[in-house]
């Protein structure tokens, strides 16, 4: 026990044990609930325990080597008498520099922690990689909610399987080995009432909704039409009333599995609803059931439907354009300019930076060619119509990651993806007859 790899072992064997019992104490009774904080706990601390452990073994081998040739006994601790004023000096300063290194590697620590905790960590130390989904984090609903409390959470499982997912990303991000554009949905992120619920509360979200749908066509005037739509948003609890509306979905009373067929879940050939009356399961017409064997079984929760809360983009360049002409970022009185902006948005271009330069040459070309009474009098509008594109564009497309409008389907509803309609199609059918229905006033009426 005297070799020094063997001592250097023992005291690592020590200390990680203590700090990882410690750690885990204050999991245990809720005391400690930063994610990153089990980089360092969860994952370095019983590796560096492990790591002690083969060094005692390694030490007493090489010890037993070298009684075997003949070398003398290893003196276990150097002579140190603390009577000695020499040795007093020594002592001191080794006590004051071990404070000031454990005071040096504490607040680095803290600050590595902090760091990895924080949007700018997630989003822009891989910065390629991550660009879309920063970009539409940043103008989306949940930009104030940091990264790790949706794709981590409290608690140390979740958060450990997180962390050997990052490991697998680290090296396609070294090696430039990741898909372009990056996967969607991600099958392994934690359930919604682990997450979003710790927000957001289904049961208790109900009654009627008001939305008004603006859209405008492609011609001189920009032509307005305005869709008024009441969503029934319902109740997932006989607490707020009748179980009804759209979060019926969501109710304790109701278990929805399905199993999907494609890797973007889009595709649902088999649905089975549980609820106080029973049991029933759902077939799309010309499914092979014994096929569906060993697939996974999902239980439907907040993500099937809200499947892009933080990161939702445009899906086509018109739905963008009206939007920024609904909301006055885009004038409505220059004529034609949905239809120019639309056309050029939908171009191909090799880099945001071409994009802006081409947005510009191209509307601007276009107003002193066919309107240059509207460049004389109104060029401000103009140039506010080609700002408000070029960041629709940057916003919405990414060229690097191969991203572009309709990448990613976005759930809600049923007018740009299949939504709602992967499921209530009307012929999913039981095996009484029934089907899953596909009427209209179901979630909504139509002013």
């Amino acid at each position: 026990m005297r070799h020094p790899l063997t001592i250097l072992g023992s005291a690592l064997v020590t200390l990680s044990a203590l700090l990882f019992l410690i750690v885990y104490a204050l999991e245990l009774f809720g005391w400690h609930t930063n994610p990153y904080i089990g980089i360092v706990f969860f994952l370095m601390m019983p590796g560096l325990f492990v790591f002690g452990l083969l060094l005692i073994p390694l030490g007493l081998w090489l010890e037993r080597r070298a009684r075997a040739r003949g070398a003398p006994r290893r003196r276990l601790w150097p002579l140190i008498d603390p009577n000695n004023p020499r040795h007093q000096q020594i002592i001191a300063g080794v006590g004051v520099l071990t404070i000031v290194n454990v005071v040096i590697v504490s607040l680095a620590a803290f600050r590595g922690v902090h760091y990895m905790d924080s949007v700018e960590f997630c989003g822009q130390v891989c910065h390629e990689v991550m660009e879309p989904e920063f970009v539409s984090y940043q103008a989306g609903p949940h930009a104030r909610v940091a990264c790790v409390e949706c794709h981590i959470g409290p608690g140390a499982p979740w958060f450990v399987r997180s962390k050997l997912s990052g490991l697998r990303q680290v090296y396609a991000v070294a090696f430039e080995t990741y898909s372009r554009p990056i996967p969607s949905p991600v099958h392994d992120l934690r359930p919604a009432r682990d997450t979003c619920e710790q927000c957001h509360w289904p049961e208790k979200f109900h009654g009627e909704a008001i939305r008004t749908v603006r859209e405008y066509a492609s011609d001189e005037a920009n032509t307005e039409a305005v869709t008024v739509l009441r969503l029934h948003v319902g109740g997932g609890s006989e607490s707020t009333g009748p179980v009804r509306g759209i979060h019926w979905h969501t109710s304790a009373l109701n278990e929805v599995d399905y199993i999907a067929t494609d890797e973007k879940r889009q595709t649902i050939p088999w649905v089975r609803l549980s609820t106080p009356d029973g049991v029933k399961e759902y077939v799309a017409p010309g499914t092979d059931t014994a096929a569906l064997a060993g697939r996974e079984v999902r239980r439907m929760d907040c993500m099937d439907c809200h499947n892009r809360p933080s990161h939702t983009l445009a899906p086509s360049a018109g739905h963008a354009v009206d939007q920024a002409i609904a909301n006055g970022h885009i004038d409505r009185d220059l004529p034609f300019v949905r239809r120019e902006a639309v056309a050029v948005l939908e171009e191909e271009f090799a880099s945001t930076e071409e994009a802006a330069r081409q947005i510009d040459s191209r509307l601007m070309a276009f107003y002193e060619r066919e309107f240059p009474a509207v460049i004389a009098g109104r060029r401000p509008a103009v140039e506010g119509a080609v700002a408000t594109a070029q960041r629709l564009y940057r916003e919405n497309v990414f060229p690097r990651m191969r991203v572009t409008w309709g990448t990613y389907e976005n759930n809600l509803g049923h007018t740009t993806a299949a939504g709602c309609f992967r499921c209530h199609d009307g012929e999913h059918l039981a095996s009484d007859g029934s089907a899953i229905r596909q009427d209209c006033d179901l979630c909504h009426d139509i002013e």
